[in-house]
C-alpha cells in the first residue's frame, strides 16, 4: 500500500513540474499569440501565483472535510485542462487567457497545498526521510517539461500542438495513478476536528520566513540567471540559456541525495549545510569575473538551495502533528505554501529594482543575505527525539521490522 501510494504521488509531483515548466517556459510565446502587452504582462504573471495562494488557504479549509488525496486527485486534471485552455485561445482573447490562467493559478494551489500533505503524511508513515525525493521528481518534471517546451519553441508549433499530446499523456496516468494515494494515516475522531486549525503562527513564523527566501532565491534564479549571464558577465545567447539548465540539473541531484543526507546527519545539518552553500553560490556569481565562473555559482545554487523547500514543509507537517495531531500538520503546510508564493512574488521584483537602481551583481547579495539567516532558524528543522512516529531521524534500531514498507 505505502509503496504504490509513494510510486502514484511522487508521479503526481512529477506530472505537476513537466505542467508548470511548460507554462513559465513559453510565457513569450503566450504574450505573441495573445497579444498581451508588455505593460499587462507583468500583472498576468503576477496573478498566478496571487490565486495560488487563495488556492492553498481555501485548501486548508478543504481538508477538515475532505481528503487531501482526494483533492489532489482532482485538481492535477484541472491544472492540466487550464494548461491545454492556455494554449488553446487566439490573438486578442485575452480575456479568456485571463480565465485559463485564472483557473491554473486556484487549482496550483490546492495541488502543491495536497500533494505536501501527503508527502509528509506518508513519510510520518515511513518513519525516515522521503520528501526530498517527491521533490527530486517535481525537479526531474520541470526538466523534462523545459525540455520538451525547447522542441515546441525550435519547431515553432502552435502552442496547442505542444501542450495537447503532454496533457492527453499525464492526464489519464494522473487520473489512473490516484486510485493509489495514501493519506498516511486514519482520518481524526470527531472529537479532534477542530484540531485542524489549532496550529498558531508563531509556531510557524519561522519556517515560513525560510520558505520565502528560498523561493526568493529560486525565483532569482529562474527570472534573472539568463540576462545576468550575457549582460554582466558577457555570455554569448546561447550560453546564457545554460545556467537554468544548470540550476535544475544540480537540484534534482541534491534533492535526489537529501534524504540519505537527513538520514544520516538530520534535517538540521541538512538545512545548514544547504543554506551555506546557496549562499556561497550567490557569492560566487556576484563576484564572477566570467561567464564559467558564474555557472560555477549557479551549480553550487542548485545543490543548495534544493535541499531547503521540502525539509521546510516536513518540519512544518512534523510539529504540527506532534502539538495537535494529523489535522492540524495538513493546515500547517497549507499556511506555509502560501509562502512559497510570496517569494516568488518578491524574489523577481526586488532583484529587478536593486539590479536597476544599484547594480546587478550588487543585486546578488540580496537574496545570498536572505538565505544565510536561514542558518538562524535551522534549530526549528529538528525533530522531537521523545515522538515516535512523528519525526524520521529516529536511532537506527527503530526502524527494525518495517523494511517491508520501504521501496
Amino acid at each position: 500500500m505505502l509503496r504504490r501510494g509513494r510510486a502514484s504521488l511522487a508521479f503526481g509531483f512529477f506530472a505537476q513540474g513537466v505542467a508548470f515548466a511548460l507554462l513559465v517556459t513559453r510565457i513569450p510565446a503566450v504574450q505573441d499569440r495573445y497579444g498581451v502587452s508588455d505593460a499587462l504582462l507583468p500583472v498576468f504573471l503576477a496573478a498566478v501565483p496571487l490565486l495560488a495562494g487563495a488556492g492553498s488557504v481555501a485548501t486548508e479549509r478543504l481538508v477538515r472535510r475532505v481528503r487531501p488525496s482526494r483533492l489532489l486527485r482532482w485538481s492535477q486534471p484541472v491544472v492540466l485542462l487550464a494548461l491545454l485552455g492556455v494554449g488553446a485561445g487566439g490573438h486578442g482573447q485575452v480575456a479568456g487567457l485571463a480565465v485559463a490562467l485564472g483557473v491554473f493559478g486556484l487549482a496550483v494551489g490546492a495541488l502543491d497545498a495536497s500533494m505536501n500533505m501527503l508527502g509528509v503524511s506518508l513519510q510520518r508513515s515511513y518513519g525516515r526521510s522521503i520528501m526530498l525525493g517527491f521533490h527530486a521528481a517535481y525537479s526531474l518534471g520541470g526538466i523534462v517539461g523545459a525540455s520538451l517546451a525547447w522542441v515546441g519553441a525550435h519547431g515553432q508549433l502552435a502552442l496547442w500542438v505542444s501542450y495537447l499530446p503532454v496533457v492527453a499523456v499525464l492526464l489519464p496516468a494522473a487520473l489512473v495513478g490516484s486510485r493509489w494515494y495514501v493519506d498516511g494515516e486514519p482520518a481524526p475522531a470527531p472529537g479532534r476536528a477542530g484540531e485542524r486549525g489549532a496550529v498558531g503562527f508563531p509556531l510557524l513564523l519561522p519556517l515560513c520566513l525560510v520558505m520565502t527566501f528560498a523561493y526568493i532565491g529560486d525565483s532569482t534564479v529562474s527570472n534573472w540567471s539568463a540576462k545576468y549571464l550575457k549582460d554582466v558577465l558577457g555570455g554569448s545567447e546561447q550560453l546564457a540559456t545554460v545556467p537554468y539548465n544548470v540550476y535544475m540539473v544540480t537540484t534534482l541531484v541534491g534533492r535526489a541525495l537529501g534524504d540519505f543526507g537527513v538520514r544520516r546527519f538530520g534535517a538540521v545539518a541538512v538545512v545548514r549545510l544547504g543554506a551555506l552553500v546557496g549562499a556561497g553560490g550567490f557569492a560566487v556569481v556576484a563576484v564572477a569575473p566570467g561567464a564559467w565562473a558564474g555557472m560555477l555559482g549557479f551549480t553550487l545554487l542548485g545543490l543548495g538551495l534544493s535541499v531547503l523547500v521540502p525539509q521546510t514543509f516536513a518540519a512544518a507537517g512534523r510539529h504540527a502533528f506532534e502539538q495537535h495531531g494529523p489535522g492540524a500538520s495538513d493546515a500547517a503546510i497549507a499556511r506555509l505554501n502560501v509562502f512559497n508564493y510570496v517569494g516568488f512574488l518578491i524574489g523577481s521584483p526586488l532583484v529587478g529594482a536593486l539590479g536597476d537602481a544599484w547594480s546587478y551583481r550588487g543585486a546578488m547579495l540580496v537574496p545570498m543575505v536572505l538565505v544565510l539567516v536561514t542558518l538562524a532558524y535551522a534549530r526549528s528543522f529538528a525533530a522531537q527525539p521523545d515522538r515516535y512516529g512523528g519525526g524520521h531521524e529516529r536511532p537506527r534500531t527503530a526502524d527494525v521490522g518495517r523494511g517491508s514498507n520501504g521501496l
